[in-house]
């Protein structure tokens, strides 16, 4: 009897941002989404990036109205560390991210929003579950875009 292979799904940034900030109106869909998930026993991924990305927005003066100390975002990667696999930067990634440089139209910031894909690309993680559909609708015959809110 062949057993059903696992749902695979990679998260944004943005929904980790959510999941943790408390005065956010996406928090609530961010967590019961990630709720539901583990729930169905998704293998859910995150990368190095993603969790760079997410101190970097965490800390950044002046967008968050009280600043979350730099202890408690260490504390959350370790905590996302310990319950998300994350995925390596690899050379397979670079050219992979190279490739989809050449292939599709991508500029400025955007070139963060592609190596999330070739991440997933080299990771065989086919969904991504974001809130920023829209900055990945371009690699969307490579990847299925899952959004937090329907």
């Amino acid at each position: 009897m062949a057993t059903m292979a696992a749902e695979r799904v990679f998260l944004d940034t943005n929904i980790l941002c959510y999941a943790y900030l408390g005065q956010s109106p996406f928090q609530r869909p961010a967590l019961e989404e990630l709720e539901k998930l583990q729930a169905r026993g998704a293998e859910i991924h995150v990368s190095r990036q993603v969790l760079r990305e997410y101190v970097a927005a965490m800390s950044k003066h002046g967008v968050l109205p009280v600043p979350v100390p730099m202890s408690g975002l260490i504390e959350n990667v370790r905590d996302f560390a310990r319950s998300f696999a994350v995925l390596e930067d690899r050379a397979d990634v670079t050219e992979l991210w190279l490739e989809l440089l050449a292939d599709t139209a991508t500029a400025g910031r955007q070139v963060h929003d592609a190596y999330i894909v070739a991440t997933m690309l080299a990771y065989q993680v086919p969904v991504l579950l974001t809130h920023n559909v829209s900055d990945f609708k371009r690699f969307g015959s490579r990847i299925s875009v899952k959004p937090l809110l329907p």
